[in-house]
């Protein structure tokens, strides 16, 4: 990682997985050695993607830290930036410009049951501790995974998905909105598909992401079931532009969510006005 968190570094692009019709993992690894057995990074972090000539966007870390080969990011072609990255291939370079951000609480929560709670693209923020828990199992108690999207066509990560799925150490449920001819599984919305699930709140802690509108409802959800607001995780990514506070782009109240989060218990946001807007 280079010392100057202003400066990205090059990376080349190994491989291209499509995961929906609009959105792909990008398996990156970086051309400078030294960069590459410098870049360390917690669950939750991300770094800022640029496409030389066009700009940058933050991006979650959708690996693991315990994965060294490699770093991956998942994207969603929405904008011009991200459609810039859609058009890279295999071979492909690209900025790299992070670590950045303060990532997942992993070591607070050793010894307790986990809940994931993911809608759509917001998965991918979550696989990466999902995958840091599972790699270091013996850690963590159980490992609950509710997970759903507008559509089969619109899950990422399906043959993973069908990975935890098999292990006997994973509670893996997933909805979609709307079923077609190639689904057999749950119809309906995260929140009261949550509902129906009512995990314990007891020694457990609950990670989300997702739309706006999921959170904020699957927050009402694990309120009714007794969850505090402490032992409710959740990351702000969407709101982010430069990744180190200077743009005034992600200040809420008196935080800056690239460099504060984006990583909040929602007991934290309760105290920052304007915060479970944002």
């Amino acid at each position: 990682m280079t010392d100057n968190i202003y400066l990205p570094s090059i990376a080349t692009v190994k491989e291209v997985r499509p995961e929906t019709p609009d959105t792909s993992t990008f398996v990156v690894t970086f051309d400078d050695p030294e960069v590459s057995d410098s870049f360390t990074y917690r669950p939750g972090q991300f770094a800022e993607l640029s496409i030389f000539g066009v700009g940058e966007c933050p991006i979650g870390i959708a690996s693991s830290p315990t994965w060294k080969d490699c770093v991956e990011f998942c994207v969603r072609a929405v904008g011009t930036v991200t459609n810039a990255i859609h058009d890279l291939e295999a071979g492909d370079k690209l900025g790299v410009r992070g670590p950045l951000g303060n990532g997942w609480p992993t070591g607070e929560i050793e010894g307790k049951d986990l809940l994931f709670i993911g809608g759509g693209i917001g998965l991918p923020p979550l696989r990466s501790l999902i995958q840091y828990v599972l790699d270091n199992r013996e850690r963590y108690g159980e490992v609950q995974i509710v997970y759903g999207a507008r559509s089969p066509q619109d899950l990422v990560y399906k043959e993973e998905l069908k990975q935890w799925e098999e292990r006997s150490d994973v509670d893996l449920a997933v909805t979609v909105d709307v079923g077609d001819e190639t689904w057999d599984g749950p119809v309906g919305f995260v929140p009261p598909f949550l509902r129906e699930i009512n995990p314990s709140p007891k020694n457990r802690v609950a990670f989300t992401c997702g739309p706006p509108i999921m959170i904020r409802l699957v927050v009402e959800a694990l309120e009714e079931m007794g969850y505090a607001y402490a032992d409710i995780v959740t990351t702000l990514e969407m709101k982010m532009k430069c990744g180190v506070g200077k743009c005034g782009r992600c200040n809420i109240g008196d935080k800056y969510i690239c460099r504060d989060g984006p990583v909040f218990t929602f007991e934290e946001l309760r105290r920052i006005p304007g915060a479970l807007e944002a």
